[in-house]
């Protein structure tokens, strides 16, 4: 009886459109202290860098955007889905300031590395 009910609820979530989970996503983040300020890696697999948003307050980091499902089109039935794709937040508190550090970011891998600089 147990499997059969499992069974059923395997297939609940079938759809004949791709739809977006749209709950909010809080990827994981490792942040280093360098000797010239700081180093945040951030996973990201999947999202775009036009998609993301870094800013800078006081001693805060936050960090937006969305990761979109790209590589499904019309037509397509899932069958199961795992991967969030909608928007994510993460926001970092640092020690002191960081306000006016010079900025620099780039991906490698499927990590956003963001360096903060002091002046």
């Amino acid at each position: 009886m147990a499997k059969s009910i499992n069974r059923y609820f395997q297939f609940l979530g079938s759809s004949k459109e791709v739809r977006t989970s749209g709950r909010l996503w809080y990827p994981a983040a490792d942040v280093y202290q360098t000797p010239d300020g700081w180093l945040v890696k951030v996973e990201l697999a999947g999202v775009s860098a036009e998609d993301i948003e870094i800013e800078v307050a006081g001693n805060t980091l936050y960090i937006a955007g969305t990761r979109r499902d790209t590589s499904c089109g019309k037509g397509i039935h899932y069958h199961q889905m795992e991967i969030t794709y909608s928007r994510f937040e993460k926001t970092l508190n640092f020690p002191a300031s960081i306000e006016g550090a010079t900025i620099e970011n780039n991906f490698d891998n499927g990590l956003l590395l963001i360096h903060l600089r002091k002046k």
